[in-house]
């Protein structure tokens, strides 16, 4: 994804925005999912006149902004994620309960 999100931006002489735009991006883009969220799962139902957005295309949005917030800041999402994905297995291991006969 990382590369493909380069390739696209590559090509344009602008480039990648500043760090701080892109946190407002992604502001935005959260911002965006969270209404989604809450027009599907909450108390606050679309308008009619309102235009029907998936959630995946919110979540793809949001990734988009991520992956090329990571990229401008030469970040790979591999490594960043299995950071992350290691800190939480070891961290959370005990937190819930656990489900019976899981393999």
């Amino acid at each position: 994804m990382q590369k493909r999100v380069h390739a696209f931006i590559s090509q344009f002489e602008e480039g990648y925005f500043s760090p701080l735009s892109m946190m407002a991006r992604l502001t935005e883009e959260m911002g965006e999912l969270a209404r989604e969220v809450n027009h599907y799962y909450g108390e606050k139902p679309k308008k009619s006149s309102e235009e029907d957005k998936k959630l995946e295309e919110e979540l793809g949005d949001l990734l988009f902004v991520i992956i090329t917030m990571a990229n401008s800041l030469d970040i790979d999402l591999n490594e960043a994620f299995d950071i992350s994905m290691s800190k939480i297995e070891e961290r959370d291991q005990n937190r819930w309960t656990k489900k019976e006969n899981e393999s």
